[in-house]
């Protein structure tokens, strides 16, 4: 595994509009059938990285702490299933439905959804407004694999938090770390 940072793309960025199956559902979802009238959060992660095993449940519980508050959640793996068998679109929805995901899990098979997004790392998260302009990119919270500091989802929930109460967002944002998107 190596240890990447995410790559921060531009505050304001438009979402990049995606269409991809859902491994849960087997249906086609794209991002104007996920889009919220408050925000949403799009979440590239995937099923073998050991920073997306660390912080699954709290993904759980952040979608359906939020889901409830009008924010809408949607994952995305964009790993080469070939080379990386465990993140196959099999396995997915294996991983969504033991950990119940509450939210869509995608696959990008050909990848562009990842560069559209210039995602680096799993996990990378995206949040954006009820315009679908970029408010947040980065890290969950500080929680690492191997530091001591519990999972909260702290950043993000934050971030939340403001937008819901009609405020800004802090500017101030921490890159995500994790495994590097396995491009094909």
């Amino acid at each position: 595994m190596a240890e990447t940072a995410s790559n921060m793309l531009p505050l304001g960025t438009r979402a990049a509009p995606f269409n991809l199956m859902d491994t849960i559902s087997g249906k086609k979802v794209s991002l104007e059938d996920v889009k919220s009238h408050i925000a949403t959060l799009v979440m590239f992660i995937c099923n073998h990285c050991p920073y997306v095993k660390h912080v699954q449940k709290e993904l759980v519980r952040l979608a359906n702490d939020y889901q409830s508050k009008g924010v809408s959640f949607v994952a995305i793996s964009s790993n080469d299933a070939k080379n990386y068998p465990d993140d196959s679109p099999e396995k997915m929805k294996e991983v969504a439905l033991d950990f119940g995901y509450p939210f869509p899990f995608l696959y990008d098979e050909t990848q562009e959804v990842a560069r559209a997004y210039n995602a680096a790392c799993t996990p990378d998260f995206y949040l954006f407004d009820k315009d679908l302009l970029l408010v947040y990119r980065g890290q969950l919270d500080d929680s690492r694999p191997g530091n001591t500091i519990p999972v909260t989802g702290r950043d993000i929930r934050n971030s939340l938090d403001n937008i819901i109460a009609s405020k800004p967002v802090s500017t101030d944002q921490k890159p995500s770390i994790g495994c590097n998107i396995k491009w094909k």
